[in-house]
C-alpha cells in the first residue's frame, strides 16, 4: 500500500542520495521522542515505534504488564485484554498496545526538526564518503555567490568553497560562470562536510595536463616536478618512459593545441615545459629556459650551483622580478646564483692578483690554484699542505709553508686594518656626541648680559651653602680656545680625524 509517507520517503531518498532505511530510522526516532515527551506523564512507561512497510505508516506501541487486578491502567492490562492481543500472554509479561495519540503542534514541529536534522547528518555522511576519495581530483562547478571574498561553487549535490588564498591573483569570478578547480581538502564540521577547492595550487596544473595529455594518464609521460607562480608563469619538468615518445612534444600537442587549452583554462598564465634530466647541471640549464647557459659550477655539499651566462642573457635568465630563476630553483630544488661572463672574469682577475701577491706564486701557479677552487687567502692559509702542494705543483712542503705563512700574515694585516677602520668609525660617532655636549656646556656657561641697573642684578648662587649676604663673584666666561678650560678637553680635532682616515 503506497501512502503519502512512503512517497515522501522514496522522494527524499532519491533527491538526497540517502538510503531509505536511514530515513525510516530518522522518522521512527522522531516519533518515539515526541511520544515520550507527550505521553510519559512522569511515569515509567515504555514505548516502541515501528514503520509498517505494508501499510506505509508509523505504528506506536505502549508496553503494559499483564496482571489479574489492575491498579494503574497506564502501566497494567488485564489477562483477558492481553489475550485478545496475544493468546500466549501470561501474568507478568509485557505486551505492546498500539496507540494513536493526538500529537500537539509543538510536538509535530519538534519531530519534523529532528527528522530534518537526521536527514542532514545522513546526507553529510554520504557526501563526505563520496568526496573523501576524490581528494586531489579535478572537479567542475558553477559559481553561485561570493561570501567574504570566498567563492561558493555549486558541484551539483553540494556546494564547495574556493577560499581567497586559493584563488589566482587578478582572476575574477562571475555568478553562473562555470569553473574548474582541484579538490584540495574536505573537512568535517557541525554544518556538514566542507569541501575546499583550489586554483592556485600546483596540483591544479598537474591535473589539467593529465586531462589534456593521454600519454600522462597512460603513464608513458611522467611529470617530475612543477614550480608555479599563480597567474604569472609555471614551469613543468617531464620525462618519458618510452624513448620513441618526446615528453615535451606530447605535452605541447599538435601546433600547441594541448598546452593552449591549459593556458586558456589558466586565463593566460605562461607555461614552460622542460625535459627532466638526472644530470643536475643539465636539468638546471633546461629549467632556466629560454635563457642560454654557458657554464654551471656545482657545490654538492650546500646543494647550490653557480650559473654563468652571457651579458645579454642575464635579464632573460633572471626574469621579471627574479621570476625565472626563482621558479627554476623551485623546479630543480637547488639554490641557483646567476653571474655574467664579465663579472666572473673580473672576480677571477681579482683572485689571481691576490694570489700572485704571495711569495713563490707565479701567474701559472695562481691559475692552477684558481682552477682547483682556491679563491681567497683563507683557502690558501688553512688548506691541507699536501692538497695545496698538488694543486699548485710546488716541489716540496717548505714552499707550501712559506706561502701559507705569508697568507696568514696578509690575513692578519687585513683584519688589523678592518679593526682600525671600525675604531675610526666609532670615534667619529663618539666625537659627534662630544661636539653636541660641548655646545650644550658652552651655552650653559655663557655669562648673562649685565642689567642697566646694577642694584637690580641678582646674585648667582652656586650651591645652597652660600649665604645671600655673602658677596658672590660672577663666573668668568668660558672660551672654547682656552687650553686649560674643561670644554677644550673634548674638542674635536677634525684634521687628525681626516689624517687617520
Amino acid at each position: 500500500m503506497i501512502t503519502e509517507l512512503s512517497r515522501v520517503i522514496d522522494s527524499v531518498g532519491k533527491d538526497k542520495g540517502v538510503d531509505k532505511d536511514q530515513i525510516i530510522q530518522a522518522v521512527e526516532e522522531a516519533v518515539l521522542s515526541a511520544a515520550e515527551k507527550l505521553l510519559r506523564g512522569g511515569k515509567d512507561k515504555e514505548f516502541e515505534v515501528h514503520y509498517n512497510v505494508v501499510e506505509g505508516e508509523v505504528e506506536l506501541f505502549e508496553f503494559k504488564e499483564v496482571v489479574n487486578d489492575i491498579e494503574d491502567p497506564d502501566l497494567e492490562i488485564s489477562v483477558d485484554d492481553a489475550a485478545k492481543l496475544d493468546p500466549d500472554a501470561e501474568i507478568g509479561d509485557l505486551i505492546g498496545v498500539k496507540i494513536s495519540p493526538e500529537f500537539t503542534r509543538i510536538a509535530i514541529q519538534n519531530a519534523k526538526q529532528k527528522v530534518l536534522q537526521k536527514l542532514k547528518e545522513a546526507e553529510g555522511k554520504v557526501i563526505y564518503d563520496e568526496f573523501i576519495n576524490r581528494k586531489g581530483d579535478l572537479v567542475g562547478g558553477i559559481v553561485r555567490r561570493m561570501e567574504r571574498r570566498n567563492v561558493i561553487v555549486d558541484l551539483g549535490r553540494t556546494e564547495a568553497i574556493l577560499p581567497a588564498d586559493q584563488q589566482v591573483p587578478k582572476e575574477y569570478y562571475k555568478p553562473k560562470e562555470r569553473i574548474r578547480a582541484v579538490l584540495l581538502d574536505i573537512r568535517e564540521s557541525k554544518r556538514g562536510p566542507q569541501i575546499i577547492l583550489s586554483r592556485s595550487d600546483r596540483s591544479f596544473v598537474v591535473k589539467l595536463f593529465e586531462s589534456e595529455v593521454p600519454e600522462i594518464s597512460e603513464q608513458i609521460v611522467e611529470i617530475k616536478s612543477v614550480a608555479r607562480d599563480p597567474g604569472g608563469r609555471t614551469k613543468i619538468a617531464v620525462t618519458s618512459a618510452d624513448s620513441d615518445v618526446d615528453p615535451v612534444g606530447a605535452c605541447v600537442g599538435m601546433r600547441g593545441s594541448r598546452v593552449q587549452n591549459i593556458i586558456q583554462e589558466l586565463r593566460g598564465e605562461k607555461i614552460d615545459i622542460v625535459p627532466w634530466s638526472e644530470d643536475s647541471a643539465r636539468y638546471a640549464c633546461n629549467a632556466l629556459s629560454p635563457a642560454s647557459v654557458n657554464k654551471v659550477i656545482i657545490d654538492e655539499g650546500s646543494k647550490a650551483m653557480e650559473v654563468i651566462v652571457d651579458d645579454d642573457q642575464l635579464s632573460l635568465a633572471i626574469g621579471r622580478r627574479g621570476q625565472n630563476v626563482r621558479l627554476a630553483s623551485q623546479l630543480t630544488d637547488w639554490k641557483i646564483d646567476i653571474k655574467t661572463e664579465t663579472k666572473v672574469k673580473k672576480e677571477q682577475q681579482d683572485v689571481l692578483s691576490l694570489l700572485m701577491s704571495l711569495p713563490s706564486i707565479s701567474e701559472v701557479t695562481a691559475n692552477l690554484l684558481y682552477n682547483e677552487g682556491f679563491y681567497s687567502l683563507e683557502d690558501v692559509a688553512f688548506s691541507e699542505p699536501e692538497s695545496l702542494m698538488r694543486a699548485a705543483g710546488l716541489p716540496d712542503l717548505d714552499e707550501v709553508a712559506k706561502i701559507q705563512t705569508a697568507s696568514r700574515l696578509a690575513l692578519k694585516d687585513r683584519l688589523d686594518q678592518m679593526s682600525i677602520e671600525d675604531d675610526v668609525s666609532d670615534n667619529e660617532s663618539v666625537d659627534a656626541s662630544k661636539s653636541e655636549e660641548l655646545k650644550e656646556t658652552t651655552s650653559e656657561n655663557e655669562p648673562e648680559p649685565e642689567k642697566e641697573n646694577a642694584s637690580e642684578a641678582e646674585p648667582v648662587l652656586e650651591n645652597e651653602s652660600i649665604s645671600e649676604n655673602e658677596p658672590v663673584s660672577e663666573p668668568e666666561p668660558v672660551s672654547e680656545t682656552e687650553p686649560d678650560s674643561e670644554p677644550s678637553e673634548i674638542s674635536i680635532d677634525e684634521s687628525s680625524v681626516e689624517n687617520s682616515e
